[in-house]
């Protein structure tokens, strides 16, 4: 690809301009509005539709879930990668916001498992499914099109844009979601208000599909189609040339992933943190994050904007380095401002575990559903799960794991073969020995409104959230920038979607395991320093500066 000089003369944004990123922008709010939606009430919907359902079919529901929400991403990305390259990138992100809004709108008026029974799951799925396709073909589409309508110099502050609109989807989710609630009432909302948020995607996908018809097709796209370029074979061209896919892998590893690590953990991890290790309420974590993300949203136009003048690489891969460099001050922050009582017992009241590490697994769990029955993962997980730091010792081959909190030591138990009234007595048993000892020791059951200092809270959250607008204000435009117009749909796609929907999507649930695994709540961080770092070298080594690239070539 030929390099051009970048034109960074001041002019107003044209109405054609504005229009475009208005109408992509705001397709792609809607877009993570109807995907968040899922996530946000999957407590009901799971009692809605699967509560029927025998063990094993629940457990196959649940991969299938799991998979759309994560792993069927990067195949929206091929399928409506390689449509983007062969017809346009105009009526490709209009199939994908189609398929979206008319998937969310039929699990609003879907019949629950108790009208028609297996088939209610079924289908579930199978929306689900739709939606992780057809966001997997969004976000290239989007980011795709407003880059190739920008002027030479402004790429960067167009498409920071389209950054934006996954906190922004995330904010409109939220906000509806409140507001169903509180008009009905919890009782009615578990009941059948839960559907509304969903019916309401009908007025947005008809909002966005009215302004997206209005909209021209990109003039690079255009331009290539009438000087017979466009590819007849995106997919071979994108992956099967190693050309190509040396540039699809170093985007993966020297970009997406680390840019992935620190957008979950600066926006989820961080609640998950919150509410799970710190035992801050419900309510004042997601206010707290929600003002971070108000706050610091702008930043995204800004590291934007700056990527066009200083270049896309120091801003992603700076981001990288000073989040891997500070996740481990800033989450011991947190502690020390949300709960100090809890900072207080980690450090005056050592936990012992003694097992056979033969029996420990490492708990990696991201369906939610897989048992771990040995003494050593059941009380490993209980000590997480209750902020417990905690050293390990090997015991004896075949012994069962112990617990020594101060001078009293708690026996654990092997679930495996125990009926499932026996296994949930001595669990009942266990929780409680465990619970009256750890408050004995000092840990707090949840964190202290009266003693949080939540303004320092606040910022060190608002910060995690920098490093967000740092990386990923500006990877739209580098990803397509790296590109060629022919295959940039479906070869900037796929590294976008692996890096954020398996590296990302997956931190939360390998943080825990990791936690799980050393006994040590801050351990879950080394996953994204690690990938954040790998991606900072990999980045500087071998990934080129793309903001002088000529995207119409």
């Amino acid at each position: 690809m030929t390099t051009a000089s970048v034109n960074t003369t001041a002019r107003g944004i044209t109405p054609e301009e504005k229009k475009v990123i208005f109408a992509s922008s705001l397709g792609t709010v809607f877009e993570w509005y109807d995907f968040y939606l899922y996530g946000s009430l999957a407590a009901i919907i799971a009692k809605q539709f699967f509560a029927g359902t025998d063990p094993n079919t629940a457990f196959i529901f649940a991969l299938l879930a799991f998979a759309a929400g994560f792993i069927v991403r990067p195949f929206g990305a091929l399928v409506f990668g390689r449509l983007g390259d062969l017809v346009g990138r105009k009526y490709t992100f209009l199939v994908t916001i189609l398929i979206m809004g008319a998937s969310t709108f039929i699990v609003g008026v879907l019949p629950n498992y108790n009208s028609i029974g297996i088939t209610a799951p079924i289908i579930l799925i199978i929306l689900r499914i739709l939606q992780g396709l057809a966001l997997g073909g969004e976000y290239g589409g989007a980011a795709t099109y407003v880059a190739e309508h920008a002027p030479e110099g402004r790429r960067g502050s167009f498409t920071a844009w389209i950054q934006t609109t996954a906190t922004m989807g995330l904010f409109l989710s939220l906000l509806v979601i409140l507001g169903v609630r509180t008009a009905v009432g919890e009782a009615a909302f578990a009941d059948w208000g839960w559907r509304i948020p969903f019916l309401v995607s009908i007025l947005l996908l008809a909002i966005s599909v009215w302004i997206r018809m209005s909209m021209n097709e990109s003039p690079a796209f255009l331009k290539m189609k009438a000087e017979g370029k466009t590819s007849k074979a995106p997919l071979t061209e994108a992956f099967g040339q190693w050309k190509n896919l040396k540039l699809v892998i170093l985007a993966l590893v020297g970009l997406t992933a680390g840019q992935a690590v620190v957008w979950y953990t600066g926006q989820f991890y961080a609640l998950f943190f919150l509410t799970q290790t710190l035992k801050v309420d419900g309510p004042t974590a997601n206010i707290l994050i929600a003002a971070a993300l108000l706050l610091a949203t702008p930043f995204f136009l800004f590291f934007g904007s700056l990527s066009d003048k200083i270049g896309r690489k120091p801003i992603i891969l700076g981001g990288c380095l000073i989040a891997a460099v500070t996740y481990f001050p800033i989450f011991s922050g947190l502690t020390h401002f949300a709960n100090p009582a809890l900072e207080a017992a980690l450090q005056k009241s050592p936990v012992i575990v003694t097992a056979d590490p033969a029996s420990c697994q490492f708990q990696f769990n991201p369906t939610g559903t897989k048992k771990f029955t040995s003494s050593c993962d059941i009380v490993k997980a209980k000590l997480s799960a209750a902020s417990v730091n905690y050293q390990n010792v090997a015991g004896a081959p075949g012994s069962v794991a112990t617990v020594k909190i101060g001078d009293r030591i708690i026996t654990s138990y092997d679930a495996a073969g125990l009926s499932k009234e026996d296994a949930a007595a001595k669990d009942k048993q266990l929780s409680k020995d465990l619970a009256d000892d750890i408050k004995a020791a000092g840990y707090p059951s949840k964190a202290d409104p009266e003693q949080m200092n939540k303004p320092m809270v606040l910022l060190l959250l608002f910060i995690l959230v920098i490093y967000v607008t740092m990386v990923y204000g500006p990877i739209a435009a580098c990803l397509v920038e790296m590109f060629p117009t022919r295959i940039r749909y479906t070869s900037m796609s796929m590294p976008y979607h692996i890096g954020n929907g398996w590296f990302g999507g997956l931190l939360p649930t390998t943080s825990f395991a990791l936690v799980a695994f050393k006994g040590d709540i801050y351990y879950g961080l080394w996953y994204p320093i690690v990938i954040a770092m790998i991606t900072f070298v990999i980045g500087m080594l071998f990934v080129k500066e793309t903001v002088r690239n000529n995207i119409h070539d």
